[in-house]
């Protein structure tokens, strides 16, 4: 009988692709139910490597870009705004965690502030749908009040 778990998947090679999927080998893992776990399961170890456990099994994970994505947005300007991360948890986003990387994308503090979260596309139109053009060439997102400058 096989044991669950890592042993499932042979494989000497596991990503977390900045799209926001789950590679074993470079190929990508269709099975939601493994991807979910493996969002849960990831762990960031204090020198920065990115580390799957689950009871006995370890699997050493190559983050592509962000060892977590935002997958969706909630919320509106007035209220402020909760993010959906794709190991489903939801917090608070901090709009004052915002930054605008290469090509465009948006990036925000997680996980108490500890990791970075790059938003994927659907949930970046969702924000961004709320932003306006600021008087100084910049983006502007009104969050609880306040205005926040996302980048030119």
């Amino acid at each position: 009988m096989a044991r669950a778990g890592f042993t499932a998947i042979s494989s000497g090679r596991i990503k977390f692709g900045k799209d926001g999927r789950w590679y074993s080998d470079d190929e990508p893992i269709p099975n939601r139910a493994i991807n979910r776990l493996f969002s849960r399961t990831l762990t960031i170890l204090p020198d920065g490597r990115a580390r799957l456990e689950l009871g006995e099994d370890r699997a050493d994970v190559i983050v592509e870009d962000t060892p977590w994505v935002v997958v969706a947005v909630e919320g509106d300007p007035a209220r402020g705004f909760s993010i959906v991360l794709n190991d489903e948890t939801r917090e608070t986003l901090d709009a004052d965690s915002l930054r605008v990387g290469v090509e465009n994308v948006l990036y925000c503090r997680v996980k108490q502030g500890a990791h970075e979260a790059r938003f994927l596309r659907p949930a970046y139109y969702e924000l961004v749908r709320h932003a306006e053009a600021g008087t100084d060439g910049t983006v502007v997102l009104r969050v609880g009040g306040r205005r926040v400058a996302l980048g030119a």
